[in-house]
């Protein structure tokens, strides 16, 4: 399976590079999160993210971008969190993800891309304090779907899009469900 799946990355990034429509390129900018469940405030907080991106053509009006993210959110917990948890009443909460997004551009026009596809998060770190019985509060995955726009504007990239996270985080119970929303903003830079 492995192998007959890279040949299939082999052949589709050769057939792209051949036909001039692939490209690498850095992006960054920020994020607007919140988690969802009783154990946090209802509000938005900010993060940022970084990092490289490829766009694989696929004829005139599609192309796959596979993209590589480290994302930072913070959330405020309300006063609930550390007495259900016994955290010591926190006040922030910080976790740091390395991103896998693979996204389908929809190409209306040369300028607008409409973007679509699934998230693959991985938990690298997050608070110390964190962790109850030795046990962490965080699941070390998230799975989300993105959906968003992005304006090609020769080799600058503008783009917005919206994530919800489709995995329940709380790793210590099933009594509260958290789970993840994040505004993504940016801007990203073909150099290849």
């Amino acid at each position: 399976m492995k192998t007959k799946l890279l040949t299939l990355i082999a052949a589709v990034l050769f057939f792209s590079a051949a036909n001039a429509q692939f490209h690498l390129g850095v992006k960054g900018g920020a994020n607007i999160n919140k988690l969802t469940g009783q154990s946090f405030k209802d509000e938005f907080s900010f993060g940022y993210h970084l990092g490289a991106f490829a766009e694989i053509g696929l004829g005139k009006h599609f192309s796959i971008q596979p993209e590589v993210n480290f994302n930072e959110f913070q959330q405020d917990t309300a006063s609930k969190f550390s007495q259900v948890y016994k955290l010591n009443n926190l006040s922030k909460v910080k976790l740091n993800y390395l991103s896998i997004p693979i996204l389908l551009n929809i190409k209306p026009s040369k300028i607008v891309s409409v973007q679509v596809g699934p998230q693959f998060g991985i938990l690298m770190n997050q608070n110390a304090q964190l962790v109850q019985n030795g046990k962490d509060a965080f699941s070390k995955g998230d799975f989300s779907m993105l959906a968003g726009l992005q304006l090609n504007l020769g080799s600058v990239r503008v783009y917005g899009r919206y994530a919800v996270g489709l995995t329940n985080l709380n790793d210590i119970d099933n009594n509260d469900k958290w789970k993840s929303q994040s505004f993504q903003i940016g801007v990203g830079l073909a150099i290849l």
